[in-house]
């Protein structure tokens, strides 16, 4: 939830700018960035973070994906304030029933995902995938591209492929990226064109996974190769 400033979220094909009193969702299965809308402008949110395994429990075992993708309900931020401030509490009990509460609170705002149980992500599909994967690095990459490759939805898609290589769709291709970046380095590189070269969405993106994959930055790896 917006608590000062315009957040700017960067999904597959969009941008989604939320402002003050707002509540901004992403799917689990998508890959988003924050661009910053304004150096000079301070944003300020929370985040609440609730697991697709959380969420089907409490909707008893129905699957959803949010279409609507900003929220502004007076009720709504009041029960994101009170989930929010529960967490931070080691009162349970509490903690549980504003969370069912909030969820059932922005349930309408989602739809009901059908999933094929019978139609598993094949082989043939999946090395199709990886293919493509590999030669479009230096392109976006849209998880409806790779559903539509698997002739699955987007959520069967991603459950199905997690399940085979331990990562989202997502996760996997921002992987790629970032390994295919790193053999680019050279002592005297550029790390904003390496970033921009394989459409990360700024430095600071391109800085955050590199590390989370790497396990040290940018700047750091390119320092090493010096010595």
């Amino acid at each position: 939830m917006i608590k000062r400033g315009i957040e700017k979220i960067e999904l597959e094909n969009e941008f989604l700018y939320s402002n003050e009193n707002c509540i901004s969702i992403t799917n689990p299965y998508e890959i988003h960035a924050n661009p910053i809308v304004d150096k000079d402008i301070e944003v300020c949110f929370d985040t609440i973070y609730i697991s697709t395994e959380l969420m089907s429990y409490i909707l008893k075992k129905r699957e959803i994906e949010f279409s609507s993708r900003q929220i502004q309900n007076s009720q709504i931020n009041k029960s994101f304030v009170q989930v929010f401030e529960y967490l931070k509490s080691e009162n349970i009990k509490t903690t549980e029933t504003s969370l069912k509460k909030f969820i059932y609170q922005i349930f309408p705002y989602s739809q009901i995902v059908k999933e094929n149980s019978q139609s598993p992500l094949q082989s043939e599909y999946l090395s199709e995938l990886i293919t493509f994967i590999e030669h479009n690095l230096d392109n976006k990459i849209y998880l409806n591209e790779l559903a539509k490759i698997a002739h699955l939805n987007k959520f069967s898609f991603s459950k199905k492929f997690k399940s085979l290589t331990g990562m989202t769709p997502m996760s996997y291709v921002l992987m790629k990226k970032v390994f295919s970046a790193k053999n680019q380095f050279t002592t005297d590189c550029d790390i904003t064109d390496i970033a921009y070269s394989y459409n990360f969405a700024d430095v600071a993106h391109f800085s955050h996974a590199f590390k989370k994959y790497v396990g040290i930055s940018p700047k750091e790896y390119r320092t090493q190769l010096k010595k």
